[in-house]
């Protein structure tokens, strides 16, 4: 009982329910170790004993970060202060003087009270504390002193209701960047392939938004993990996206021939890729460019641009500075920060404050990528928004990032060592699984006042129309997997739900951005009610979208939920394609991934497909007698169109029929995850300027494209 009661104080589970009726014990060595990793000694009945009490004796008149909403009653930490206290608030800074912090004290009537300017839906400018805007949003500092001269001081997060939100209808494209090559890529898709995407997408075919792939920094290393879901930094994005000839000083270069040669060779890398079968090599781009940016560097910026990048710099302040620093290391002493000599791998130790003036040169360079990345971003979203794009680009979230990258060595404090992030078992993987992500620990987010989650998300947000937040569960709860253990031998830690939504939502209400959440898979009650309360959109993908409370068959359209993003598939899910011919199956089977027999795997899969397919047919989607696979992907994209879903994804591949998959779960070096170009039914690459004057593109979208928009047959102009 010692041990689950104090495992109930920190969040951590003692079982878990993999389905309503069953519940699992959780080891008793796994509730140890992650309470070791929360800094919590359990590993002896006495200290057990020593920790509850420790816990249990623990008050404050606060708790570390308090959240409250606009328009919406006060929460229980602020109502139940002792009557007398007095209560001071210092502002955010806003950009301009410091506002003054204002004081008043907690009523006897405590319980009714409000705080000024932001318990009302459309609070009176004049119950405002001086320096207060309206509405008063952001994080603040609240000090707290009793009457009894007990003090606290905590975090107070003051957010709007609900983050903003799309149009009422919209449709876009999902996309993998790396996969879209254009004529004048370098050997993989890029940020000026993406806003030319972008706005050829906006103006003939009237879509809202592009979505694609986390663009974070990346691990280096040969190879380099292609996985963009693993990330050195979701904070920064990689300058391997970065389109080189659109960067301002290129044209400035010295030395020519070396430029040259550089393009040279990058068109080698994109004909091997887009005509000899070769998979997109992000090492050997990154090569080319890495040599090209830094013959860039050389060429000093103007005055305007000098001044754009010293804002920059100082906008990111000591996130940037370690960023850098980190990749400046990691040149010299490897990728793995734990390998690096003992003096650096504490990024303020004075053996690092060395390292950061010799390696300046190095430093200023990270600096700048990041920058030149951050203005292609800007420049992607503002190609999106000039195209009429209701939406923009919409930006990926990963749930974690690598533990050897530059995150986990600048912010150490506030993951969990020794952890990792995973899922448990359930029906599809009897195994559960562990994807070698470090978690955040939520004591630590909670007593910064979740500055890193601010930090990440306000970076995040800077250029994007909306942000999709993969595993958008884990603002709940994580599964955590002590390492060197099974992930059956995980459980689930709890996070403050309501402060890291009331930082989602104030974020994305600075930055007018909507948040699309992945809710696919085993999520907990309750949760899918609490985004959509705050105006987070759900995940919604067709094959899986049946009435499973009722007789299992597919859902009609009408009794799909309105506040979601419905697609036909995502990146780690079949192209629409393999799903309707069944090449998904045999792919699997090929490599040595299916539990069943063959035979029993594909008559399954033949029946949900003939579900899906008769229902089609019967709401008079799919032409009668035509049963070619392309209808068919038309079809189930007209279904998507009917269902009341405010955002319509289309899978980018299925325009021209692509049927293999981007990543396939399950695998490593068995298939090509992340590291294919999209591709015809035949699996020949095609070029951007190719899907965009495909016929078979130009079908399917009339199903979804505006009736104000018209699409201009292959070789003509829109209209």
């Amino acid at each position: 009982m010692g041990l689950s009661r104090l495992a109930a104080l920190h969040g951590v589970a003692t079982s878990y329910s993999p389905s309503p009726d069953v519940t699992v014990s959780v080891p008793d060595d796994t509730v140890i170790a992650v309470l070791a990793a929360l800094g919590v000694d359990a590993g002896t009945p006495e200290d057990v004993r020593r920790s509850l009490v420790a816990a249990e004796s623990r008050s404050r008149l606060l708790p570390p970060t308090v959240v409250v909403w606009a328009g919406e009653p006060l929460p229980p930490a602020l109502t139940a202060l002792p009557p007398g206290s007095t209560v001071t608030v210092e502002p955010e800074p806003a950009g301009g003087p410091p506002a003054p912090a204002t004081s008043w004290k907690v009523p006897e009537a405590a319980s009714s009270w409000k705080l000024p300017g932001v318990a009302e839906a459309a609070p009176d400018p004049a119950e405002f504390p001086p320096g207060w805007t309206q509405p008063p949003y952001g994080v603040h500092r609240v000090h707290v002193r009793a009457p009894d001269h007990h003090e606290a001081t905590a975090t107070l997060v003051v957010a709007p209701a609900r983050v903003p939100q799309p149009p009422e209808r919209t449709h876009g494209f999902l996309v993998q960047l790396y996969s879209l090559l254009s004529a004048r890529s370098w050997g993989m898709g890029d940020l000026g392939d993406l806003a030319d995407l972008a706005a050829w997408a906006g103006r003939t075919l009237g879509s809202g938004f592009i979505q694609v792939n986390p663009l974070h920094a990346a691990v280096p290393g040969k190879p380099t993990d292609p996985s963009p879901y693993r990330p050195s930094s979701r904070r920064f994005p990689d300058p391997v996206h970065l389109h080189v000839e659109s960067v301002p000083e290129y044209g400035h270069v010295h030395d020519r021939a070396t430029l040259d040669d550089l393009r040279q060779d990058a068109a080698a890398l994109s004909e091997a890729v887009l005509n000899k079968g070769a998979l997109i090599d992000r090492d050997a781009v990154w090569e080319l460019k890495r040599q090209a940016l830094e013959l860039i560097a050389q060429v000093p910026l103007t005055p305007g641009r000098r001044a754009a990048y010293c804002d920059f710099l100082a906008e990111q302040g000591q996130a940037l500075e370690d960023h850098a620093l980190w990749c400046a290391l990691a040149e010299m002493h490897g990728p793995d920060w734990h390998g690096w000599p003992e003096p650096l791998r504490d990024p303020r130790s004075p053996g690092t404050a060395r390292a950061r003036s010799e390696l300046l040169d190095r430093v200023d360079l990270h600096c700048r990528l990041a920058w030149l990345t951050a203005t292609q971003l800007a420049d992607a979203q503002r190609a999106a928004e000039d195209a009429g794009m209701e939406v923009g680009i919409v930006h990926d979230l990963a749930v974690g990032v690598h533990p050897a990258g530059a995150d986990t060595w600048a912010q150490q404090d506030a993951f969990a060592h020794g952890m990792s992030v995973g899922a448990p078992p359930d029906a599809f993987n009897a195994r559960g699984q562990d994807w070698g992500l470090p978690p955040w620990r939520p004591d630590a987010l909670a007593a910064t006042g979740y500055a890193a989650f601010r930090g990440l998300l306000r970076g995040l947000l800077a250029h994007a129309g909306a942000l999709r937040i993969d595993h958008v569960m884990g603002l709940f709860r994580l599964w955590w997997v002590p390492e060197g253990r099974p992930p059956t031998d995980g459980t689930y830690v709890t996070y403050d739900a309501e402060a890291m939504l009331a930082v989602l939502v104030l974020e994305a209400h600075r930055a007018g951005s909507a948040v699309v959440g992945e809710d696919l898979g085993t999520v907990e009650p309750g949760v899918r009610e609490a985004l959509a309360r705050r105006g987070v959109l759900g995940t919604s993908v067709l094959w899986f979208e049946r009435d499973w409370d009722g007789d299992g068959r597919p859902l009609a359209p009408e009794k799909w939920r309105q506040d979601c993003l419905a697609t036909a598939t995502t990146h780690d899910l079949p192209s629409t394609a393999a799903r309707l011919t069944g090449d998904h199956v045999t792919l699997r089977h090929r490599l040595g991934l299916l539990t069943r027999p063959l035979e029993e795997e594909l008559t399954e899969d033949v029946t949900g497909t003939a579900e899906w397919l008769a229902l089609l047919a019967r709401l008079r989607m799919l032409p009668e007698g035509d049963g070619n696979e392309e209808a068919a992907v038309r079809a189930v994209h007209r279904f998507l169109r009917a269902t009341p879903a405010r955002m319509t994804g289309v899978w980018l591949p299925d325009t021209v029929g692509d049927r293999r998959p981007q990543n396939l779960p399950g695998t490593w070096d068995q298939y090509p995850n992340w590291r294919l170009p999209i591709a015809d039914p035949e699996g020949h690459p095609v070029t951007l300027e190719e899907i965009a004057a495909s016929p078979r593109l130009h079908g399917l979208m009339e199903v979804l494209r505006p009736a104000k928009a018209r699409t201009a047959p292959p070789g003509e102009r829109p209209a």
